[in-house]
C-alpha cells in the first residue's frame, strides 16, 4: 500500500473505501446558464455553492484571488448584476489566457467592463491592495486528489509532504486574502482536496494565529444541507450523489 492510501485511510478510517471508489468515478456535470443565457459553462455543483457562499451583492468590490480555470469567477461577475468590481487574479500566464478567453466568450459586453484580470502574486496581493474589497473568493491551489487518482491510480510517487508543503501555501494565500479585505467584508477559502490539513487545518491557523482579525461567519443558513466540519463544511462525493470533492469556509473580518 503506498503512503497515499495509508495517509487518508489514518483520516478517514473506515470511510475511506467508499469516499475512494466515489473519487475515482466520473464526476457529474452541470450546465450553469451564464448572464440570462448569454452564455453557459460546464461546472461540478460543488463548485457552484463555493462561489455562490461568497454571497456577492450588486455593487461591491470583489476579489477572486486565484481565479482559473473561470468558472468561480463567471458566478461573481454575474452576481455583480452589472454594478461594482470583480479583480480576477491569476498568476500562471497559461492559466489566465485560460481564464481571459472564459471571461471574453461568456461575459457580456455590457458587463465585462466591471471585471479586471490580474497577474500578482497572491501572496503578495494583500499588500498590494490592503482594505480594498468587499468580498474575496480564495479557491487555493491543492492537492487536488480525484484529479491525482486519474492520472496515476497507484499513487506511488505521492508523499505526505506534499499536502503538507501545499497546506503552508494556502496559509500564505489565506492571509493575504483577509488583508486585501475591508474590516466587515466575507472571505470564502476553497480547496477541492480531501486531506484535513489543507482544509480546517488551514482556517484552524489562521483562526488561532489572527482570532482579533477574522472569526467564522455565524450565519450559515444557507449552507445547512452541507457535511459540517469543525471550521467548515464539505461536499464530498461518496455522501453528495457525485459531486465534489470541496471544502469551504466562510469567514469574516473584524478589523
Amino acid at each position: 500500500m503506498s503512503e497515499f492510501f495509508r495517509y487518508y485511510e489514518k483520516w478517514y478510517g473506515d470511510r475511506w473505501a467508499p469516499l475512494l471508489a466515489a473519487l475515482g468515478a466520473p464526476a457529474p456535470k452541470v450546465v450553469r446558464d451564464c448572464f440570462g443565457g448569454h452564455a453557459s459553462y460546464v461546472m461540478d455543483s460543488a463548485s457552484i455553492r463555493a462561489a455562490s457562499a461568497l454571497r456577492v451583492q450588486s455593487g461591491d468590490r470583489v476579489l477572486d484571488l486565484c481565479a482559473a480555470h473561470g468558472g468561480k469567477t463567471l458566478i461573481l461577475a454575474e452576481a455583480l448584476a452589472g454594478r461594482g468590481a470583480l479583480i480576477a487574479n491569476e498568476l500562471s500566464m497559461p492559466r489566465r489566457r485560460r481564464l481571459k478567453e472564459v471571461i471574453d466568450t461568456r461575459v457580456p459586453d455590457s458587463q465585462r467592463g466591471l471585471i479586471t484580470l490580474t497577474g500578482f502574486d497572491g501572496n503578495q496581493f494583500g499588500l498590494k491592495r490592503a482594505g480594498e474589497f468587499d468580498r474575496v473568493l480564495l479557491d487555493a491551489p491543492c492537492s487536488s486528489e480525484a484529479h491525482l487518482l486519474a492520472e496515476d491510480p497507484l499513487m506511488k510517487d505521492w508523499r505526505e509532504s506534499r499536502t503538507r508543503q501545499l497546506a503552508m501555501r494556502q496559509y500564505s494565500l489565506l492571509c493575504s486574502a483577509l488583508l486585501a479585505l475591508k474590516p466587515g467584508g466575507t472571505l470564502v477559502y476553497s480547496t477541492c482536496s480531501i486531506s484535513p490539513l489543507e482544509n480546517d487545518g488551514v482556517i484552524g491557523r489562521l483562526l488561532e494565529r489572527k482570532a482579533d482579525q477574522a472569526a467564522l461567519d455565524p450565519e450559515t443558513g444557507d449552507l445547512a444541507d452541507l457535511e459540517k466540519t469543525q471550521f467548515g463544511f464539505q461536499i464530498f462525493p461518496d455522501r453528495f450523489q457525485g459531486a465534489g470533492p470541496i471544502y469551504l469556509s466562510r469567514l469574516v473580518k473584524l478589523t
